[in-house]
């Protein structure tokens, strides 16, 4: 069976593990204070969760999901995850991260810096636009009218099929948004950000955003 390794064990890092092990996935999951921090969440996870260091996780999983924050992103190891598939969760929030110009200017993506990051890896977008509590709640069958859709953008087809293929055992269809460069397009403030929307309703949206906010 495939193990996930998962790179913070926020909101969303635990969500995704949360439905991750309940689709039989194992699980190593990290965050920055330590193993022994993520006892009670192992506990609830089970038998299929270890915690583990972040470059444990890393070099654990089969692929990964890193989910820090912006700020940090520079503290993911690097070669644990090389020819890896990384897909990130990150969005870049000014208020915690400080600012960063490149984003600001709209000559950057956040993605797109944590694949700078990790030169070997092949970084994916994925889980950054749905509120934490939907990812274990608001999925449905392939096929189920008004199905959520959900975005990834990657410079790797195999990596934005991998994330296409996890969407939809989580229970969402996909729109690929396409290269990283493009990515900003489901960022923060713009019109897909954390909305429940369908395919065609998220397609919409990503036309419809903004470069620089």
């Amino acid at each position: 069976m495939t193990t996930i390794g998962i790179i913070g064990a926020g909101h969303i890092g635990s969500q995704v593990a949360r439905k991750a092990v309940e689709l039989g996935y194992d699980v190593v999951i990290s965050n920055s204070r330590g193993p022994e921090t993520l006892h009670d969440l192992v506990a609830e996870l089970g038998p299929k969760a270890r915690a583990a260091t972040a470059a444990e996780a890393a070099a654990a999983g089969d692929f990964a999901v890193v989910t820090v924050p912006l700020k940090n992103y520079k503290d993911v190891p690097v070669e644990p995850l090389a020819v890896k598939v990384v897909i990130d969760t990150n969005n870049y929030y000014w208020e915690r991260d400080g600012r960063i110009p490149a984003l600001d200017n709209g000559e950057a993506t956040t993605s797109g810096l944590l694949q700078e990051h990790l030169p070997q890896s092949k970084v994916a977008k994925g889980f950054n636009h749905i509120m934490a509590a939907d990812i274990t709640t608001d999925g449905s069958p392939a096929g189920t009218p008004d199905r959520r859709a959900l975005a990834t953008a990657s410079d790797y087809p195999e990596a934005a099929e991998l994330v296409t293929r996890l969407y939809d055992e989580f229970g969402f269809d996909t729109v690929n948004v396409g290269p990283l460069s493009e990515s900003w397009r489901v960022e923060r403030d713009r019109p897909a950000y954390v909305k429940r929307q369908t395919a065609a309703q998220l397609k919409d949206n990503l036309a419809k955003a903004p470069r620089t906010i």
